[in-house]
């Protein structure tokens, strides 16, 4: 037997792509101290924290305005399952984080939708997972856009989110009914 016969089965490993966007990113440089580079790779216990609190945070954002720890992600296995998936807590007790269309307040925590847009502040991060076979570990790639995510993904424009709440404009008295779009149809 050859060495490559007796190797052991290399499994994927499940990988969280996450693509930030902030309108003010040229001349705040919030970014600055995420690593774009590179897959970040973390063991299946840990919890990956992203604030601007660099103690804690393993993906610091360099912004007074966001909370020592914004949010967290926790890699876990469904029950009855071999599919993998996370879940995004809102660990700040000022800012709503919105998930798609959910709004999660303090410590409300949901599964993480496959593909989704996770949006606080001014903040828009496109999420998708990339779906792998190891228990043992999980990784982070992060990607920097340079257009807004709803622009880049073909998407209603986003409303910012305030610090307090949500925005009355994302109300309105009138009944608006939803706009159909042909698929075929482009941006």
């Amino acid at each position: 037997m050859s060495s490559f016969e007796e190797a052991e089965t290399e499994e994927t490993i499940t990988c969280l792509h996450m693509t930030f966007y902030h309108p003010r990113q040229e001349d705040k440089m919030m970014f600055r101290c995420l690593n774009f580079s590179k897959r970040q790779q973390m063991r299946a216990d840990e919890t990956s924290k992203f604030g601007r609190d660099s103690n804690v945070c393993q993906h610091n954002l360099m912004d007074t305005r966001v909370s020592r720890i914004q949010f967290s992600l926790q890699f876990y296995r469904k029950l009855n399952s071999s599919e993998f998936s996370f879940e995004i807590k809102n660990m700040s007790k000022k800012t709503k984080l919105i998930v798609d269309q959910t709004e999660l307040g303090y410590l409300n925590k949901i599964d993480l939708p496959w593909k989704c847009i996770i949006c606080f502040g001014d903040y828009q991060i496109f999420a998708e997972i990339q779906e792998g076979e190891s228990m043992d570990y999980f990784e982070t790639h992060l990607h920097l856009a340079q257009v807004p995510i709803s622009q880049e993904r073909c998407l209603p424009a986003l409303q910012p989110i305030p610090e307090k709440g949500i925005s009355s404009s994302l109300f309105s008295s009138q009944n608006k009914s939803p706009m159909e779009i042909d698929e075929n149809e482009s941006c």
